[in-house]
């Protein structure tokens, strides 16, 4: 027999539920679909629909369940389903007259690939049931891959079953995501910052920005450190913003947020207008998945379009050398540690070596081939209260791996005047008021200085 229960996830008919099934000494993670209809004040349970999506060793599973719906057991053959349906009279649950119907269902063993099945999200990494944090239900310690194009074209459960996915899956801090950027587009920024790192270190000196602290162009080798960690990382790095009016408020307020692209156009002709397109695509990108984020946390979907409208959102493009060349033995490509920001997306990485904490230990970031990396960084965390924690992650190479690594980050910020203050749908008795309000520009200030890019204090080297 496999025992299974079903995640809570009620977003109206048809209903879509998270399944836990246990096999031996596996469990197996599929998604539920029960269509339900009112008829004579009854809800009506009719053609369930299960996919399997990962076998995982067997964890010990404590979420909860539907009260409508308690899910009993399925034939080890997976072919038959039984669930309990109770009536349901003036938006309660009755007691009476419940039935348990026999229905078939379909196993896929295989990862689903959305290929005609229009699936909401996948699910990759480890499976591991920890219980409720910061008052989100961590059914799953996993990296989902959601479809933003589903939230935004889909029908109300199709966008709901986006939102419900995002949510379990930054349990980890980190999601997968479709995405509608142009292959062109990031095959010539990749090529152009490929030809730009290969140059003499001599030649890239001179797309350094003084005083920027790390925030326009170029840095070089072993000055970044992670805030956890004494010994610099493995990684050179160019990065840009975007340029604002001049005389605007937030440049006469904040000039040394504002700094303008200051890309290495003399060492690499045109790549000044690729990078700002790259920039520009990314944060269109990033504004959109945010407000899958916004209304999984009870805000509307643009709360947060205005803030981070000619916010401080930084590109970051990062050339991580061999190990085999690396100084001593005490550096990795970064350490690990958490983003500052709100979001960071990463469209593409040429190779392995992002892992991502979890509670069960640390999994690889490996996301389908049509997949943007999204993980949330330190500001979200304090707007949510901690119910969005800040993905933790480093980027190290496995034992063995030769060659180097390339991969563009962008970290999308809010203006630096947004005042960082929990939201009210994140506050309740269980989870009361955790973070002081702060301004945004403040709390970057001490993340930099953290993290040893602050130019005429730094910490190491």
């Amino acid at each position: 027999m496999i025992s299974c229960d079903v995640g809570q996830c009620d977003l109206g008919p048809p209903r879509i539920g998270f399944l836990l099934a246990k096999t031996g000494d596996a469990y197996q993670l599929g998604r539920l679909t029960i269509y339900q209809r009112p008829k004579r004040h009854r809800m009506r349970t009719t053609k369930p629909e299960l996919r399997v999506l990962s076998r995982q060793p067997a964890t010990p599973h404590n979420g909860p369940t539907n009260p409508r719906r308690q899910l009993e057991s399925v034939d080890h053959t997976a072919t038959t389903i039984n669930i309990e349906t109770r009536p349901v009279l003036s938006g309660q649950q009755s007691t009476s007259n419940t039935r348990t119907r026999q229905y078939p269902i379909t196993i896929n063993t295989t990862t689903d690939k959305r290929d005609g099945d229009h699936s909401p999200f996948r699910q990759s990494g480890n499976v591991s049931d920890q219980g409720a944090t910061n008052g989100y239900d961590r059914g799953v310690s996993a990296i989902l891959d959601v479809d933003l194009l589903a939230f935004e074209r889909g029908d109300r459960q199709q966008r709901a079953a986006v939102v419900d996915g995002v949510r379990r899956s930054l349990t980890t801090g980190f999601v997968y995501t479709s995405h509608d950027l142009s292959t062109d587009m990031l095959d010539t920024a990749y090529a152009m910052l490929k030809q730009f790192f290969d140059l003499p270190a001599e030649e890239k000196a001179g797309a350094v920005v003084p005083g920027s602290n790390g925030q326009a162009g170029y840095t070089g080798l072993l000055v970044e450190t992670a805030a956890s960690s004494d010994s610099p990382d493995w990684k050179e790095m160019i990065n840009w913003g975007a340029d604002i009016p001049t005389g605007h408020p937030l440049q006469t307020r904040y000039p040394d947020r504002y700094l303008g692209p200051h890309l290495p156009e003399a060492q690499v002709p045109g790549i000044t207008s690729v990078l700002i397109d790259f920039y520009e695509r990314v944060l269109d990108l990033q504004r959109r998945f945010l407000r899958i984020i916004a209304v999984g946390i009870g805000c509307h979907e643009t709360f947060f379009d205005e803030m981070i409208r000619n916010g401080t959102t930084l590109t970051r493009a990062i050339h991580y050398p061999p190990m085999a060349v690396a100084p001593g033995g005490s550096h990795v490509w970064a350490a690990e540690h958490g983003d500052i920001n709100l979001i960071t997306a990463l469209p593409r990485a040429t190779s392995r070596g992002l892992q991502v904490k979890t509670d069960g230990g640390w999994i690889d970031a490996v996301p389908p081939d049509d997949g943007v990396i999204i993980n949330t960084g330190i500001m979200l965390e304090y707007l949510t209260n901690g119910v969005i924690s800040q993905g933790i992650h480093r980027v190290v190479a496995e034992p063995g791996q030769s060659g180097d690594r390339y991969s563009v980050v962008q970290f999308c910020h809010p203006t630096p005047w947004t005042i960082l203050q929990p939201v009210p749908s994140c506050i309740d008795e269980q989870n009361p008021q955790r973070f002081a309000p702060i301004e945004a520009g403040n709390l970057l200030d001490q993340v930099l200085y953290d993290i040893n890019l602050v130019e005429d204090a730094r910490r190491v080297g």
